[in-house]
């Protein structure tokens, strides 16, 4: 059964390499999530617009190779997929450069099945999107989208909204904060962390950050390799294990540690089960370059402790 269902963009990755030569690869946030739950045995489908290019094509038949469905995936004539570039300074952390303004993925929510896509929704247990997500549609768009989610979840589908914050993607910081407050209130699930919630509500702690999620169950991620995780009104600070490995990049830690959370939550870990397994992956991650670690580099056990014979719903 199909589980989980990931609505965002894919790109075209470009990431440093040596002599001044770059690497080509494909990621986004909700995409890596898809292919990382998929690597663990959940099944889950990627909800995107896409040209009918080559590059396209090539990367249908990526996710196709990763067990990642693409039945819901629309094709537009002569459109691409927008372009992002990696840079890593000495720590691995990243910085990216974007050319997406005119990609495939923004139309989603403008397309003739937009509707049918829209409606397929509450078939999934959990539907998975990010502030990324939501900042590359219209406001027309983002109200389509947030009004689905809402149907989906009456209907019994479980929303899971991940803060991906980038500034560069929105107008101003009063319309990303509305955004956010509606997603907050359609969500399930919060995966959030400081650096994405301090540039929208600087200052603030991390109690009060907290405070903004009105649902029973949300991650917050710090600036440390630590976690709080609140459930039914409890909060437990939890401590990711030491790497034995250097950081050389940090991109798609936030996006494992989601695809852990969520595969772990749905078969059947609490909540802290789940963050502990969303470190255990991320920490794996960020030793390794690229979005999408090799399949040979994904550590064993990550989910251990999961209920997995109980296969239960979040």
């Amino acid at each position: 059964m199909t589980r989980v269902a990931c609505i965002g963009e894919c790109m075209i990755e470009l990431r440093q390499a040596s002599g001044g030569l770059y690497s080509r690869g494909f990621g986004g946030d909700t995409l890596n999530t898809a292919v990382y739950l998929a690597r663990l045995g959940i099944g889950v489908d990627y909800i995107t617009a896409l040209g009918d290019d080559s590059l396209s094509d090539e990367m249908l038949a990526g996710w196709a190779t990763e067990g990642v469905g693409t039945g819901r995936v629309a094709r537009l004539r002569g459109k691409l997929p927008g372009i992002y570039l990696i840079e890593t300074d000495q720590r691995g952390e990243r910085r990216f450069f974007h050319w997406r303004e005119s990609s495939a993925a923004r139309q989603l929510m403008d397309l003739p099945e937009t509707g049918d896509i829209l409606n397929s929704l509450a078939g999934y247990e959990v539907v998975y999107i990010s502030a990324i997500t939501l900042s590359i549609y219209s406001a027309q768009g983002r109200a389509k989208l947030i009004d689905a989610l809402r149907r989906a979840r009456k209907q019994g589908a479980r929303i899971a909204f991940d803060t991906n914050f980038r500034a560069r993607g929105w107008p101003d910081l009063n319309v990303a904060r509305a955004v956010f407050d509606d997603a907050f209130e359609a969500a399930d699930i919060v995966l959030a962390s400081t650096e994405d919630l301090l540039p929208l509500y600087p200052g603030e702690s991390n109690d009060s950050l907290l405070a903004r999620i009105p649902g029973k169950e949300a991650v917050l991620k710090l600036a440390d390799p630590v976690s709080i995780v609140r459930y039914e009104g409890v909060s437990q600070e939890l401590k990711a294990e030491p790497l034995t490995r250097p950081v050389v990049d940090t991109t798609a830690a936030g996006d494992s540690f989601a695809a852990a959370y969520l595969a772990a939550r749905l078969r059947g870990s609490d909540p802290v089960a789940a963050a502990q397994a969303g470190h255990r992956l991320a920490g794996a991650v960020v030793c390794h370059h690229g979005a999408i670690i090799p399949l040979d580099a994904m550590p064993d056990h990550i989910l251990s402790g999961s209920a997995t014979p109980r296969e239960a719903s979040v």
